[in-house]
């Protein structure tokens, strides 16, 4: 019997399917070599993002800062503030100038749009790594 390849759940939020696909399609399936594959989870709605972020189903939430009526910035402070164990927080920003708003938020990281994808699959990358082990060498 051969091992399962571990795989990375992302939690992507935003109540536009396009931001969502953007976001997905600029980090990738596999953000940095030395890490596992990432599968995506994608929640339109924030009682979503709370119910999966609650019950342990992610390693990581990537949330939109824009999303209506609810930004990923308010939420990102609620859920570090109400779940134990609130796994690592980015937020995708559509300015420059908001990523101040990221230290309010208590996020871990922050993304602007347009997304790169090189800097976002960097940057989610860099989170994953100072949140837990390297995948085994393959």
């Amino acid at each position: 019997m051969g091992t399962q390849p571990q795989t990375t759940k992302i939690l992507v939020f935003s109540h536009r399917p396009e931001v969502r696909e953007a976001i997905i399609t600029a980090v990738g399936r596999r953000p940095a070599p030395d890490l596992d594959r990432v599968s995506y989870l994608e929640a339109d709605t924030t009682a979503e993002v709370i119910y999966q972020i609650d019950n342990g189903a992610v390693d990581l939430a990537i949330l939109d800062g824009e999303a209506q009526p609810t930004g990923g910035m308010g939420l990102s402070r609620q859920l570090k503030h109400e779940i134990d164990g609130c796994p690592p927080i980015v937020v995708a920003v559509r300015r420059r100038d908001d990523r101040w708003l990221a230290t309010w938020s208590m996020a871990d990281a922050v993304l602007v749009h347009p997304l790169d994808p090189l800097a976002a699959a960097e940057t989610v990358a860099e989170v994953l790594r100072s949140t837990r082990l390297p995948a085994v060498p393959r």
